[in-house]
């Protein structure tokens, strides 16, 4: 990670984890060493986690993102929330950032 994570920022998750979605769940496996917590093998997002990370492809900024969502969740103030999320993820290695 380059710096604090900003919403004007673009991420995407890395190529050190495998994603998939299974029964409406998002599962996040890391692939290499210092991914994410030495304790956890698996990561899976809640609800709210996995609408955030369908939108994280590596194309469209964060504020975009949160954007999409406060649509999606009829204007509800999430600014401060995917930022948090992002971070967190970002801090573990599980999201880069792309420019």
């Amino acid at each position: 990670m380059t710096g604090p994570v900003s919403l004007e920022k673009i991420y995407a998750p890395s190529d050190d984890i495998v994603a998939r979605e299974i029964e409406g769940e998002i599962i996040i496996v890391p692939l290499t060493a210092g991914i994410g917590n030495i304790d956890d093998e698996l990561f899976t997002l809640n609800e709210t986690g996995r609408a955030v990370w369908k939108l994280l492809d590596g194309k469209k900024s964060l504020k975009q993102v949160t954007e999409e969502l406060s649509e999606a969740y009829e204007g509800a103030e999430i600014d401060q929330d995917v930022l948090g999320f992002v971070s967190e993820l970002a801090k573990r290695r599980i999201l880069v950032e792309v420019s």
